[in-house]
């Protein structure tokens, strides 16, 4: 995958998927930080989710955003979907993404919504499978869509037409 740089692009405001405080206990008490899950995109087919922890939430948020912005990569789109269905895995989050027809929306969990709604999918079917740990489901999601083969790559490959490939 190629580096893709971020400041040619024209990003959204991150979403934020997740914010948790976590806490190190010492002989002094408990110490509380936070660990912050953030989706960047343009909503033209360019995502990346990026993770940051601090003491402070707004910190930890502008963290995971610049390691968000680290972690972008580009996903074959076609008209407002993705080109097939797939299933991305991460630990032990399994997420089903199938292409829709224009007009139905995202149908997703929280996760999996923020994120198609960074890539520019406004049309997609989604449903989260085994653990529904917000990182896990994030990585799942993105380890689909890096995995997405783009229609008109692979019949070119092929040294075929792009219909050609779905003929019978």
């Amino acid at each position: 995958m190629s580096m893709i740089n971020y400041s040619e692009l024209d990003l959204k405001e991150e979403s934020v998927i997740r914010i948790n405080r976590v806490a190190k206990v010492n002989s002094r008490g408990k110490r509380f930080s936070f660990s912050t899950l953030v989706v960047i995109g343009d909503g033209k087919s360019h995502v990346g989710i990026g993770s940051g922890k601090a003491n402070e939430v707004i910190v930890s948020i502008t963290k995971a955003k610049e390691d968000a912005r680290q972690n972008l990569v580009k996903v074959p789109v076609i008209n407002y979907t993705i080109p097939h269905e797939i299933i991305g895995k991460h630990g032990a989050s399994r997420v089903l993404l199938k292409p829709a027809p224009y007009g139905t929306g995202i149908i997703a969990g929280s996760a999996v919504r923020l994120i198609m709604e960074q890539v520019g999918v406004n049309n997609i079917y989604s449903k989260v499978l085994g653990s529904n740990n917000a990182m896990n489901v994030a990585k799942a999601v993105m380890n689909a869509l890096t995995s997405l083969q783009d229609v008109r790559v692979v019949a070119k490959k092929r040294g075929k037409t792009p219909k050609s490939l779905f003929e019978i």
